[in-house]
């Protein structure tokens, strides 16, 4: 068990990793013991690595792999960490039926088993839940026993040695983890954490650029960090609850909560003098700012292209934010007049949260509203000018959303 202790997922780098793994992957395939020839080939895994289809469909593919081999793996499900939060967030899974912890959210530290493999980077098995956890409670540990998971065999994933996430496998089945099986899991977990870990890292890439490009054409002045990350929290609380209504995976979820800051990447753009003018906009000058939204699409495809992003997966996510979010279900919106449904949700999302912090947020023309002022608001224009489900989300965690702004509070105008 010590060689299987040891193999925690560190990533440390996409491209590096792929090196490294053809090698794994060649040796794995003849010395897995106990094994004949790999069904889980050089070849088939290099497909699902780069087929340039969504995560949660690459997953399922890879699922389909390790079922040919052990069909009594019966869920493998990816869960993120965000280090800033320290937050848990369900992610992608596959279990070919109801999941248990769809749009599911802990903080890491309530977790002590999960803290523990974070702080020693080794895997946790549990050949037995039943045993391991007698009638502990937690929601977590209720929801896995519940669904009828006996065993578990949870990963860490690394990426430059920081914690990224966690992988977990999953039988009906106890005491099934056994050498060749954790031997082979492995292998599949190191395949997987390089599928989550490229997406993840091109995302924050993609992120990371529009800050430094925003910082050195001095726009900071529109959209301040807290105001950035209050609404992509606001946008997360939003969709996790219309997701479900929408047939929207946890996937969705995690894509407008890393897109939501994306919003008005068009307003680079615009001359500050419009955005800061504290009076009312002529009938130009509101075209101006209007265009923002075609800008931004201009911008986003711009850097996919310059910056070598083009493998960010769910682009056209984040191009239906940044294009559509001035969209209003009575088809008055802009820049195309969008009405109801054919508002893609993204976009009806991020329009809710980004207005709601807008509204709440001190401006140079304007001073904060409070939070049932602008609750206020929001309802009474929920359908003409908002998503009704949206608001209605947002509105019903109000706890929530104060502990957001208390979290990220303002700096400067906020």
């Amino acid at each position: 068990m010590d060689r299987i202790a040891d193999s925690a997922v560190d990533v440390g780098g996409v491209e590096k990793g792929m090196q490294g793994m053809h090698s794994k992957m060649h040796s794995a395939a003849a010395t897995l013991p106990g094994e004949g020839a790999a069904v889980f080939s050089h070849e088939t895994l290099m497909d699902v690595v780069h087929d340039p289809v969504p995560l949660n469909l690459r997953l399922r593919r890879l699922h389909a792999l390790v079922q040919e081999r052990y069909d009594f793996i019966e869920r493998i499900a990816v869960v993120s960490y965000e280090a800033q939060t320290d937050r848990l967030k369900t992610f992608v899974h596959s279990s070919g039926g109801d999941e248990p912890l769809s749009f599911y959210e802990s903080r890491l530290a309530a977790s002590s088993s999960l803290s523990q493999i974070a702080a020693t980077r080794k895997p946790r098995v549990v050949q037995d839940l039943g045993v391991a956890y007698g009638r502990r409670s937690g929601e977590h540990s209720l929801r896995i026993r519940g669904t009828g998971y006996a065993a578990s065999y949870t990963m860490p994933v690394m990426n430059h040695g920081t914690l990224a996430g966690f992988l977990f496998f999953n039988s009906r089945t106890p005491w099934v983890f056994t050498t060749p099986v954790l031997d082979y899991l492995n292998l599949v977990g190191h395949v997987l954490s390089l599928m989550v870990v490229n997406e993840l890292v091109c995302v924050g890439t993609l992120l990371s650029a529009v800050r430094t490009i925003t910082h050195i054409a001095q726009c900071r002045d529109f959209e301040t960090g807290s105001h950035l990350e209050r609404m992509a929290h606001y946008s997360r609380v939003i969709a996790l609850a219309v997701a479900p209504q929408r047939q929207r995976d946890d996937a969705f979820v995690e894509h407008v909560f890393r897109f939501a800051p994306l919003h008005d990447i068009g307003k680079i753009a615009v001359p500050d003098d419009l955005l800061q003018k504290p009076g009312r906009l002529t009938d130009e000058e509101f075209k101006a700012i209007q265009a923002h939204t075609v800008k931004g699409v201009e911008i986003i495809d711009t850097m996919l292209d310059q910056f070598g992003l083009s493998g960010v997966p769910h682009t056209d996510m984040l191009r239906n934010i940044a294009l559509h979010h001035h969209e209003t279900p009575d088809g008055l919106g802009y820049p195309h007049g969008l009405a109801g449904e054919d508002i893609p949700l993204e976009a009806r999302i991020c329009a809710v949260a980004d207005v709601f912090d807008a509204l709440t947020s001190k401006r140079p023309y304007k001073d904060a509203w409070s939070n049932e002022q602008a609750f206020e608001l929001l309802q009474r224009q929920a359908g003409p000018k908002f998503d009704p489900d949206c608001v209605a989300a947002l509105l019903a965690q109000r706890e929530e959303v104060a502990r957001i702004q208390a979290e990220f509070g303002e700096d400067r105008l906020g």
